[in-house]
């Protein structure tokens, strides 16, 4: 006899968070037997940005508040509209599930929730269902968030250059280096309260998948098990999205533009759309670029370019590419593509990994300061820009040491070249992402 089941998929709608959960149920759904439903729980503008044609027919994506009331003006920062969002929660949720079950006919028989959503252990708790977590960054900033108390108990921001060496995963990490909520910043805010309370919450969780690979980070992911029950590692999700991309899809051109440049001559640069560098420094990188005559394309939205020098676009149109749009993966795929410059999210980091390449870092929140340690002090695949800022002589000089002529350059794309064989495998047919792959389906579909 068939099972029935209905997993409640509850996303957390700000940056790569819902995307990063949407690929992972369309995973669970291409392995799912029959009998079973997936309500994706998203905002509306959440939800409008991800789904697509091609999103599997399993998957039905429901619209919850964003907590941003009709008579009020829509906030403007991503700080004011998570603190909005936060508020409504867990409310506007419990809506939601309600009327996802009354559509399909079926009660939730499970819940998969992105980690920050910690609401869903009483959610479930309410309903006596199990919850299966997922948490989109890596093992290391896990391990931050999970070990709050512990590391707030030894350290604070007056210990801010001593290592975390108290865990193991995080020896190389220096407590300024920590994400903002586990020693510094504002430990009342909302999204500070809600990580601290979901580092508590996760240990009443029926398993918790990260999207990252075992071999990666081990004695982070080693931190975490004697915590957390079923820590399993079922990433990276960047590799689900293929590489090959016709001519006519890129509509930016990108790629017709990098097969006129040499192996590894050209820089790119993309910070996404939810956090850019200050203004005075995007002046900076676009001198830097404009005196180094170095190749780039660089991933600006429209409503940046207002901040480049005047003349800037006109003047660098020999060797620089500017579009508000550029096909990421497949850009860093490309083989003219020598080093990366972005914020080292968790996203961006495996891109550039799969794909070979070098970084250059300017890290700006949550953990991308820790990423950066690693990158630069663990890994060895990359370097931090001088200071932690982009200033026109200390991109330069990032520049010159990160490209392919450098010895530097090719140190670290050597070491990038290992870490992506090791990626590869993981993800094989017999490799630790994918046997984990298939532990955290089964928990998830044998509710």
């Amino acid at each position: 006899m068939t099972k029935i089941l209905h997993i409640a998929v509850l996303a957390f709608p700000f940056g790569s968070h819902a995307a990063a959960l949407l690929d992972l149920a369309q995973r669970l759904a291409a392995s799912a037997p029959p009998g079973v439903s997936f309500s994706f729980l998203s905002t509306p503008a959440s939800n409008a940005k991800i789904f697509s044609k091609s999103t599997h027919s399993l998957i039905k994506p429901y619209d919850v508040w964003d907590g941003i009331m009709a008579e009020e003006a829509t906030p403007q920062s991503p700080e004011q509209l998570i603190e909005m969002f936060l508020k409504a929660t867990p409310d506007n949720f419990d809506v939601v599930v309600k009327k996802a079950e009354s559509e399909i006919g079926v009660k939730v028989s499970c819940f998969l929730a992105d980690a920050f959503l910690w609401f869903a252990d009483d959610m479930a708790k309410e309903m006596s269902v199990p919850w299966l977590a997922f948490w989109v960054p890596g093992a290391s900033s896990l391990s931050a968030h999970v070990h709050t108390d512990l590391i707030r108990a030894h350290f604070s921001v007056a210990n801010k250059e001593e290592n975390v060496k108290i865990l193991p995963g995080l020896s190389a990490i220096r407590v300024a280096d920590l994400p903002e909520g586990v020693v510094s910043g504002d430990l009342e805010s909302p999204l500070s309260k809600m990580l601290q309370e979901m580092g508590t919450k996760l240990a009443g969780a029926t398993a918790v998948a990260i999207n990252s690979f075992e071999e990666l980070e081990p004695l982070a992911t080693s931190d975490l098990k004697p915590i957390l029950k079923n820590v399993l590692n079922v990433g990276p999700s960047t590799i689900t999205v293929p590489l090959s991309l016709s001519k006519s899809d890129d509509t930016s051109g990108c790629l017709k533009w990098l097969d006129n440049h040499e192996i590894g001559s050209v820089v790119y640069i993309g910070f996404g759309n939810v956090l850019v560098p200050p203004p005075t420094e995007i002046v900076a990188l676009a001198e830097a670029l404009d005196s180094s005559k170095i190749p780039f394309i660089w991933s600006l939205p429209d409503t940046m370019r207002s901040l480049l020098p005047n003349g800037f676009s006109e003047k660098t149109s020999g060797h620089g590419k500017i579009v508000a749009w550029a096909p990421q993966l497949q850009v860093l795929g490309h083989p003219s593509v020598g080093v990366y410059v972005t914020h080292c999210g968790f996203n961006s980091l495996m891109e550039s990994i799969f794909c070979g390449v070098a970084l250059i870092v300017r890290p700006l929140l949550g953990d991308n300061m820790m990423n950066c340690r690693l990158v630069e002090e663990v890994w060895k695949i990359g370097m931090r820009v001088k200071d932690g800022k982009f200033t026109k002589c200390g991109t330069m000089e990032a520049l010159d040491s990160c490209l392919m002529f450098s010895d530097r350059g090719k140190e670290m794309r050597d070491n990038v070249g290992i870490l992506r064989s090791r990626l590869l495998e993981s993800t094989g047919p017999n490799g630790s992402s994918t046997q984990n792959f298939k532990a955290f389906s089964d928990l998830l579909l044998t509710t």
